[in-house]
């Protein structure tokens, strides 16, 4: 069966009433933007372990963390930049230092917010929650495979950060594919080089990989869902094999996918490399498909990193 295009933030938002109906310890606590997040659904089905602080996150991060320590798998839930910014204090210490079992979930990340604008879109948060110890940082490329991130995250012990999209996005994983947190997946084969993505942007790695085909370019595709901890064997794999690496994410080129990847390559495998991402800039009000393209985050700017990636590869 086809599935339309459909947020990540709904297959969060079903999979947690499908766990909370398996796990009795499953507690939700949100900070008034559940109808958002889509942490709703489990607020209607399980109204006695969903708790609600207001609009008052850093509370929110220290009442799960107070849960966790109870026996309870404590999933916290809000916009990207609400929750990664205003509670990053109490995310570092009450959680990430003490190693809670918690988890944040923050849908509304990236350009894709659209009309809400620059204070809403959190460009920043994939590489403001990789850098602390102990967390984990997942971003699932579409509606399957959010709720497989979801299962994954609940399932697995200590912080993980879940970050859902609000637009739809098409559907590019299957329901056989097998997801685990820190192995990436490989969408397409290619032997002229590599594209490595995540989120919104996997959609148009496919696309740009499909494009360039038409010219005889072939080109890996990689969902890395899972940026920390980085699947470093499928990128070392890949640039040996490709011997070209280009990273495309919805976030500043500074600190998240790419600034990942590179990490791996300047230890192992030094090949060229390009990145597709938000250039040191805050995002503004429009579409979502006019700032991916003002942003330049569409196929077409995959297609000509990927053509740049190449004859540097052919040049060195």
């Amino acid at each position: 069966m086809d599935l339309k295009p459909t947020p990540t933030r709904d297959g969060f938002g079903e999979e947690m009433v499908a766990l909370g109906r398996k796990l009795s310890n499953l507690v939700v606590v949100s900070a008034d933007l559940e109808d958002a997040t889509r942490a709703e659904y489990f607020k209607k089905e399980f109204p006695d372990r969903f708790f609600s602080v207001g609009i008052a996150e850093q509370d929110m991060v220290g009442m799960a963390a107070g849960l966790s320590t109870m026996g309870f798998v404590a999933v916290t839930n809000s916009f990207a930049v609400f929750l990664t910014n205003r509670a990053y204090d109490m995310i570092r210490l009450d959680l990430c230092y003490n190693n809670c079992n918690v988890k944040l979930v923050c849908s509304h990340a990236g350009v894709t917010v659209g009309e809400d604008g620059a204070t809403a879109q959190c460009l920043e948060d994939l590489a403001i929650m990789r850098v602390l110890p102990n967390m984990k940082v997942v971003c699932p490329a579409d509606y399957i495979e959010a709720k497989k991130a979801t299962a994954a995250m609940v399932a697995d012990s200590g912080p993980v950060y879940l970050r859902t999209s609000r637009a739809p996005l098409p559907i590019v994983t299957k329901e056989t594919d097998v997801f685990e947190i820190g192995k990436a997946n490989q969408l397409r084969d290619g032997q002229d080089a590599t594209v490595i993505a995540c989120g919104v942007m996997v959609s148009e790695a496919i696309s740009a990989a499909e494009r360039l085909s038409k010219e005889n370019i072939k080109v890996r595709v990689i969902n890395m869902h899972t940026i920390k901890p980085i699947d470093e064997q499928a990128i070392i794999k890949a640039a040996k094999e490709t011997g070209a690496i280009v990273t495309a994410e919805e976030h500043q080129k500074n600190g998240g996918l790419g600034s990942a990847v590179a990490e791996v390559l300047v230890k192992h495998s030094c090949v060229p490399m390009e990145m597709v991402a938000v250039n040191d800039t805050f995002g503004q009000s429009g579409k979502p498909e006019q700032l991916l393209e003002y942003y330049g985050l569409k196929d077409k700017n995959i297609v000509e990193a990927v053509k740049t990636a190449i004859k540097r590869k052919k040049s060195s």
